[in-house]
């Protein structure tokens, strides 16, 4: 094969076909799918389908269980406990989202840095996120917001930072393998430089590993945002967020335990919803995985 035809047909172009067959006969990645989908558009719809005001208080309807007028309840407040769910997923899943998307941009590109180039750039980048990993997630984003303030970007911004070292690892070994491959090689004799080789070669296909990784990644941004929501680190009130509402019916969960069964239930979902994408997505790109 000449070095032209090498570069024109990576590997990635002949495994697409099993991999796009084995991921629509995945079940749990279509159940996974709806489930995030759902979750999104009541997320994004949700001045339209919020039965109230999620800040609207009335003191004499305070505490009242699951009816037909409130089919979640109410809180201490008198507030719409469905309501303020349904504008905490808004919360939620945007902080969670936009931090797992730029930990996955941040971590990938110096993944794919550290793994082309090795030496001391490798071995300077491997330290740091080894330094990084060994706090555990929800530490290292306590410790952040305690340090930076409990708002909307310092939360996203403590996210990320410890999303990177995990994208960084996985991109990293992805690359050490990729660069090794014929085509790469071929690129090489081909004259293309470092940026075009990394960004246009081998980024493109490592991107299933990344992806896979991303998903799961997602529901672990979402449960460290409530998490941080819940020990009063999240975006302060009144705005509504899942953590926050299970935090402030804690008070009450013995006599109301509507107020943090229902945005708990929610997490739960959102979570399921994301590791059946995660799972599903891992065995569609994984060539072991029955046609």
């Amino acid at each position: 094969m000449s070095a032209a035809a090498a570069v024109a047909a990576p590997p990635v172009a002949i495994a697409a076909p099993s991999a796009w067959k084995r991921a629509t006969r995945s079940g749990g990645l279509a159940i996974g799918l709806v489930l995030v989908v759902a979750m999104a558009l009541i997320a994004l719809l949700a001045p339209w389908i919020s039965p109230y005001d999620p800040d609207a208080q009335d003191v004499i309807m305070k505490l009242e269980p699951p009816s037909a007028e409130h089919w979640f309840g109410t809180d201490a407040f008198g507030r719409d406990v469905l309501s303020r769910v349904i504008w905490g997923s808004r919360v939620s899943l945007f902080v969670g989202t936009v931090a797992t998307l730029a930990g996955v941009l941040i971590g990938t590109i110096i993944g794919i840095i550290s793994g082309y180039y090795g030496g001391i750039v490798d071995k300077l980048i491997t330290a740091a996120t080894d330094v990084l990993l060994s706090f555990p997630q929800l530490i290292m984003g306590l410790i952040l917001v305690a340090v930076l303030g409990p708002t909307l970007f310092n939360l996203i911004l403590a996210i990320t930072i410890t999303a990177v070292p995990a994208f960084i690892r996985v991109a990293r070994g992805s690359t050490l393998a990729m660069k090794e491959r014929d085509f790469i090689d071929a690129c090489r004799a081909l004259g293309f430089g470092d940026l075009r080789i990394m960004f246009l070669h081998v980024m493109p296909n490592i991107m299933d590993e990344v992806v896979v990784m991303g998903s799961l990644w997602l529901a672990a941004a979402i449960r460290t945002e409530s998490t941080l929501a819940f020990i009063g680190l999240g975006v302060p009130p009144p705005t509504a967020t899942w953590g926050g509402i299970i935090r402030e019916g804690f008070d009450n969960l013995l006599d109301a335990p509507w107020l943090s069964v229902f945005p708990s239930l929610a997490i739960l979902a959102v979570m399921i919803a994301l590791n059946l994408v995660g799972d599903g997505l891992r065995d569609a790109t994984d060539p072991r995985t029955p046609q």
